[in-house]
């Protein structure tokens, strides 16, 4: 009888994807106890958190008890488990245990009543990719055997892992791009807040051959360009990545209102305001 140690440290490498349970049931032949061994594009951190939020959910995907349910609930976090050997290996160790799960579907000849348990094991990688280990076992009461997974659980626990995963890239990505206009907001009030102070300098101190127009005047021009070419796009915040707001046409003239080392935060002719690539203005002659 195969022991619970070689279904427990059994793998197989598989890269960024997870292989649906279907594509291994390819000729009705179904592999049981291989785990599964992903190299997850993300960071350690944010995958030991993915893992985290998982293995506290409460809930075992890709299984049932007598096909009732589309996933078996009740479960809950653990230690250790004596199902799992204890891990000697490296990296961090995660259990998710359900007591008294009622024969649980895709459990190699599972029945009865026993213990399912999953372990996942989160090992660091290159810094842009991290190892992720995952494995399901259940143990029947009555004889203590060990069933182990056809890999559906190990897939459907890591498609979650993903998802908590995607959620936090997409969060980290809304923060920087309101950070941007959190800046650029301020930019722009600290920029007319000085413009206006120049205004006042220069009304006090014209001269009799400049009033205050022609040196509001000359001061627009020095901040005036204009777009070099059609479908400049003038954009929502300083990043090639972030949204168009509008495409401009080529000769159009632009206010510089703040000024970066690649862009301009500018205003045009029909009081839009937005930002532009230094590359995309020239001079105005």
């Amino acid at each position: 009888m195969p022991s619970i140690s070689t279904f427990a440290t059994s793998g197989l490498i598989v890269l960024l994807l997870v292989v649906p349970s279907a594509a291994r049931n390819k000729n009705s032949t179904e592999t049981f106890g291989a785990g599964l061994t992903v190299n997850v594009p993300a960071i350690e951190s944010e995958v030991l958190q993915a893992v985290q939020d998982v293995v506290a959910d409460g809930i075992i995907q890709g299984s049932k008890e007598y096909n009732k349910d589309e996933y078996i609930s009740g479960a809950e976090a653990a230690e250790s488990t004596k199902v799992f050997p204890k891990w000697e290996g490296p990296g961090r160790v995660f259990y998710k245990v359900r007591q008294n799960a009622l024969d649980p579907r895709n459990f190699k000849d599972g029945g009865d009543s026993g213990m399912l348990a999953v372990r996942y094991v989160v090992q660091q990688g290159d810094g842009k990719n991290t190892i992720l280990k995952i494995d399901a076992v259940y143990v029947d009461d009555m004889h203590h055997r060990a069933h182990p997974s056809n890999g559906s659980v190990e897939s459907a626990e890591y498609a979650a892992i993903q998802d908590h995963i995607a959620t936090m890239h997409l969060q980290k990505q809304r923060a920087v791009e309101e950070e941007g206009h959190r800046k650029q907001e301020v930019a722009a009030k600290e920029l007319e807040s000085k413009r206006k102070e120049q205004e006042r300098d220069a009304a006090r101190t014209q001269t009799r051959h400049e009033n205050l127009q022609q040196y509001v005047e000359r001061l627009r021009r020095e901040a005036e360009r204009k777009i070099k070419s059609p479908g400049a796009q003038l954009k929502s915040a300083p990043f090639r990545s972030a949204s168009g707001i509008f495409s401009l046409a080529a000769g159009e003239r632009v206010v510089i209102l703040i000024n970066t080392a690649y862009w301009y935060g500018v205003e045009t002719e029909a009081g839009q305001h937005g930002w532009i690539h230094r590359s995309q203005l020239e001079l105005v002659p």
